[in-house]
């Protein structure tokens, strides 16, 4: 079993607890063998933690490092939060790997670093999303890729010809740094639509400016 799966399938186990706070535990997973951190309130919660992953099959061996926090001591400290939050970024689907960093500071979280892709940066804030703690997000990362106006024009013509049968000869295309607009006119809401996706998924667009008006 792949360790993702595996990790997935522990989570999985650990929400279907009552008694367990899943959202406070960290799990990674290597080789079989994961490894559990965070804080609980009691020892009989971090007793039961062991025990859930445990009986998790393909589960080798359980390294608990989780901290026991009485309730009322502070459970979202700074340096929590940064740490489920690098653990998020790490597990999360198309998160750029080791270029992404993390900075808190009394609970808003920041992301800087480089991402080659617009959807590359915006996979890094949902990653961190549901990390309790996290009062806001302030995403920073940049698009290192340059826009380039060929490559956004080809994507359009082609996802035109593909969803819509058409050239997209009445498209105008504007760049400015990394900002695309779109003016002109197409014959349908799809053809718009479709427009306006295919420069989205040029590498190094951070933004898209839809001014195409639709006449049949």
């Amino acid at each position: 079993m792949k360790d993702t799966t595996l990790r997935r399938e522990i989570i999985e186990e650990l929400d279907l607890v009552p008694s367990i706070d899943a959202a406070s535990i960290g799990v990674s997973v290597e080789d079989g063998i994961a490894t559990l951190t965070g804080h609980v309130p009691t020892g009989a919660q971090k007793q039961a933690i062991g025990k859930t992953v445990k009986r998790v099959s393909g589960v080798r061996a359980v390294v608990m490092e989780i901290e026991v926090r009485p309730i009322g001591e502070h459970l979202d400290a700074d340096d929590e939060i940064a740490r489920r939050a690098v653990e998020a970024l790490r597990w999360g689907d198309s998160v750029p790997k080791d270029t992404v960093k993390v900075e808190v500071e009394h609970g808003v979280l920041t992301l800087t670093g480089q991402a080659g892709w617009s959807f590359e940066k915006a996979a890094a804030e949902r990653a961190v999303q549901k990390v309790s703690g996290v009062k806001q997000i302030i995403n920073q990362i940049g698009i290192t890729s340059a826009v380039s106006h060929t490559n956004v024009r080809m994507s359009i013509e082609t996802a035109l010809r593909r969803d819509a049968a058409r050239e997209a000869k009445g498209i105008q295309i504007n760049i400015d740094d990394r900002a695309v607009t779109l003016t002109g006119r197409v014959r349908t809401e799809a053809e718009r639509d479709a427009a306006r996706r295919a420069a989205w998924a040029v590498p190094g667009v951070s933004s898209v400016v839809d001014g195409l008006s639709v006449e049949p």
